[in-house]
């Protein structure tokens, strides 16, 4: 069963980074799900930054950027897939 691991507070377009609001840690090389009214996929976290320094690791409580594969909307779910 999937875990929540945060929700999107914000989506730059341009950049294809998701701003994330995390409720549990998370790890570059997890699969995460993004799922609300408009969007539902699955991808591996490749990239993610705090205050633009890649980071490999995040804490729960921290607003990390994630470079996501799609669009994505502000208040959509974050998944860790099992």
């Amino acid at each position: 069963m999937e875990s929540v691991v945060g929700k999107v507070a914000h989506y730059f377009s341009r950049a294809g980074v998701a701003v994330v609001t995390l409720d549990e840690s998370l790890t570059t090389g997890e699969t995460i799900r993004i799922r609300g009214p408009h969007d539902d996929f699955c991808q591996t976290v490749n990239s993610m930054e705090i205050d633009h320094q890649r980071i490999t690791e995040a804490a729960k409580g921290q607003d990390i950027g994630i470079k996501v594969i799609q669009r994505v909307h502000e208040g959509d779910i974050v998944y860790l897939e099992p």
